[in-house]
């Protein structure tokens, strides 16, 4: 379970987080939605570590954990970016396997079964020798997703996953999230596409720039 407690961030004069209560059970997916400048991206990134809250309590499973640390967390969050970041000199399965034997210290025999198991649980066999300018949008999203699994993060974080997909290629992605929280994986999603956050969500959290308290709330 996650719960971040009274997460607050400033840039500058301005306070774009005041508050933010919320808390995530395993398995469930929580979205976080708002109109562009509210601050959902600043509180993924908290979240994540990319970004160092002013204030605030993160807890994994009632014990507190420090976002931006570096070895202990890596299992704990694994992040999809909105443009994807995909290396795009490196193969795809060069690039789900480069941080499983940076980070992790994984073998390279290991970590290529482990990255052709999920290019194969997500659509992608056979896709491991291709480069990222031979894939499609929705490929390249499914790539970033396998390359997070990857590192067996306990959390796998979003920003906009759907931005840039045509509804076809939205509702792909919405499918893909609903079985890996059957698989119990713990999600979180930054959406501004309320019908999507609504299909997927077990909760759904409202940031607006005026909010003096923000709750996490359920999804109907």
């Amino acid at each position: 379970m996650l719960e971040i407690k009274n997460l607050k961030k400033k840039f500058g004069s301005r306070q774009i987080l005041n508050g933010v209560n919320l808390t995530v059970e395993d398995g469930q997916i929580l979205a976080i939605v708002g109109p562009s400048g509210a601050g959902k991206t600043t509180l993924l990134r908290c979240i994540t570590g990319l970004e160092e809250a002013d204030s605030g309590e993160f807890l994994i499973d009632g014990q507190p954990f420090d976002p931006r640390g570096t070895a202990a967390s890596d299992a704990v969050m694994g992040v999809v970016f909105q443009d994807y970041n995909l290396f795009p000199h490196l193969t795809v399965l060069e690039n789900i396997t480069l941080a499983p034997q940076m980070v992790l210290k994984e073998g390279q025999k290991s970590a290529d079964k482990r990255g052709e198991d999920l290019l194969g649980q997500l659509g992608l066999a056979n896709k491991g020798g291709l480069y990222p300018y031979q894939l499609s949008g929705g490929q390249k999203q499914r790539v970033a997703i396998a390359r997070a699994l990857a590192m067996n993060p306990k959390i796998l974080c979003y920003d906009e996953p759907t931005s840039a997909l045509d509804p076809h290629l939205r509702d792909e992605v919405a499918n893909l999230l609903l079985k890996l929280k059957g698989q119990g994986m713990t999600q979180l999603v930054v959406t501004h596409d309320m019908e999507f956050a609504e299909k997927i969500a077990d909760k759904l959290l409202k940031v607006t720039a005026l909010d003096q308290q923000q709750q996490a709330k359920a999804g109907e």
